[in-house]
This record gives structure tokens, sequence and C-alpha cells, in this order.
């Protein structure tokens, strides 16, 4: 039998082969089209948005909403406030008070940035305004904060020509971090942050001191549900990354930060929470060779937006 199988494999006449399929397959495809035309790529998606927006009318600014008014109280709160830029509508000042610096600083402040009310009340009067707080005779009322919507951020972005930065905080409940976020936003080009309505930080007077003064100019947006926003952001084709200790990739491997990006920082005791996490579309970490467990928000925050303004640059 094997003699007789090598006469048959030396048998003369045509044999099947691959039709040149083998020799095609060894050409190639030619070189990688630009991440703009892969489909399904970051960056197409983005473009496709973008192109679809310009054919199109501009969509509606529709604002997010206003927070209720707010007072500071007592001297020194009132000073700093003034002094930082924080907006007032009104300073109360309690009849007969005793005018020392503070005092006297505090109606300097008012009077060169113009456009505050000064009333006189009577102690009791202010009593009842601050629920018996200690107000040392000085009350500024801030007025509401108007917050945008979170599409009212990308549309500023491409009204510019940008690819949106923006930040997204995620149980962030200190209003201090939440001003240091505004702050580094305003620092390397962001076009904004986005809040929670619920169980967030807002913009009080103590994120607008932390902000020093670059909450005038940076937009902050209240989102009526966090995951729906972002989910709207991926629609649009912006790339979703959240920030975790755990995260699958490290912040220098991340190419996605030289395009349009939602940076998503949670809160420094519990992170990300689930759901949120789950929309990323990566969870990033920050090497941190020092050993440290975990930044704020405040400098998580700045450490991306710097690296992304600097491959953007």
């Amino acid at each position: 039998m094997a003699a007789n199988n090598r006469r048959m494999s030396g048998k003369k006449g045509a044999q099947v082969g691959s039709g040149g399929k083998r020799r095609r397959g060894l050409e190639g495809k030619g070189p990688t089209p630009p991440a703009e035309m892969r489909k399904g790529h970051a960056k197409q998606r983005a473009a496709a948005a973008k192109a679809r927006r310009a054919q199109g009318r501009a969509p509606q600014r529709r604002g997010g909403g206003k927070s209720a008014s707010e007072l500071v109280v007592g001297r020194n709160p009132v000073v700093e406030a003034l002094r930082e830029g924080v907006p007032a509508s009104t300073l109360y000042v309690q009849q007969f008070i005793d005018n020392d610096e503070r005092v006297r600083e505090a109606l300097q402040l008012a009077a060169e940035r113009g456009g505050i009310n000064l009333m006189e009340a009577p102690r009791p009067e202010l009593d009842r305004m601050t629920n018996g707080l200690n107000h040392q005779g000085l009350v500024l009322q801030v007025p509401p904060y108007e917050y945008a919507h979170p599409e009212d951020l990308t549309d500023a972005a491409y009204d510019e020509s940008e690819d949106p930065l923006i930040v997204a905080l995620d149980g962030v409940t200190d209003p201090r971090n939440l001003g240091a976020v505004v702050r580094s936003v305003s620092a390397f080009g962001g076009h904004g942050v986005v809040v929670p309505e619920r169980r967030s930080a807002g913009m009080t007077a103590g994120a607008w001191k932390t902000s020093a003064g670059t909450a005038a100019r940076t937009p902050v947006a209240r989102a009526t549900n966090l995951t729906r926003a972002l989910e709207a952001y991926k629609k649009a084709g912006i790339t979703v990354v959240g920030l975790a200790a755990d995260g699958e990739v490290e912040l220098g491997d991340l190419e996605a930060l030289d395009g349009p990006v939602v940076i998503v920082v949670g809160s420094e005791g519990k992170g990300l929470s689930r759901l949120v996490g789950e929309t990323c579309d990566f969870r990033v970490r920050i090497p941190m060779p020092g050993g440290a467990e975990s930044l704020n928000a405040g400098v998580a925050a700045g450490i991306v937006l710097y690296e992304a303004a600097r491959r953007r640059g």
C-alpha cells in the first residue's frame, strides 16, 4: 500500500492550486488609513458628528437651570468673598455697626466693584435672614448661579473649531475641589465642567473663591443624570475617559487625549460610581511612583488636563 501511494504522488498532470490567492495575500493592503477614516474609531465618530453639525443649524442653547441664592455671613468671609470677585447682588450692613477696618474695606470693595446694592438693616432683620448665625453685622448676598447645559460646552468648542476638552465630576461634594477643577480647566484651555444635579458640589461662594476668578469665564454645566450626559457625549463622537487607580490604561499610553474628550473624575474616597465607570470608553490610571493611594479631584484633573494640552499644543 505504501508503494502504491508513492507511485500516485509522483503522477504527472494538472494539480489543484491556490489560484494566486497566496501570492496576492502577501502583497498587503496599503498604508493604514488615518484615524478619521477608520470605521468605529473615536476620531471618525467625532468627524462624522462635526460634519452633521455643519450641515444643520446650530442647536439652541438650553442652559442647565439656576442654583439658589446664597448668603456669605461674617466680616472676614464677606471681605474675602469681595476680594476674590465672588458675584454679589447686595451687601447688608447692620445699623449702628462698629465701623472697624473690615467693615470699611467691605464697603470700599463693594463700591469699587459697582452693581452691588448697599442696604442698611437692623440686627433682628439680619438675625432672621441668617437663621441666627453670627453675622457680625455684615451679610453678602450671592445671586443664583446660571448653569450651562452639557451640550452648551461642546457647542462652544465647535464654534471655535476646537475639539471639546471637558471635565465631568462624579460624586465630588467639596466646593473647593470644584473650584480647583474650574481653575485647571481654564488654565489648560478646556471648555467647561459638568456636575450632576444631585449629590455634588455646586458653584457656591467657596467654589468661586477657589477658582480665583476663573469661574467667570469657564462655564459649569449641570446634568440631571451624569450617565446619560456621558452617553450623549459618546454618541456625538467624544471619547469618555474615567480616572481610576486600577485603570487598565496608563495616562502616557492614552491616545484619545489629542481628540475630543471628556475626563471623568470621581470622589477621592469612592472613585467612580459603577454606572459611570461602565459608561467610560477607557479607565485610566495616573502613575504615582511615590506610592500615594489617590489624588484629590483638583490635582488629578490638573495632571490629565496638562497632558491633553501638551499633546494638542
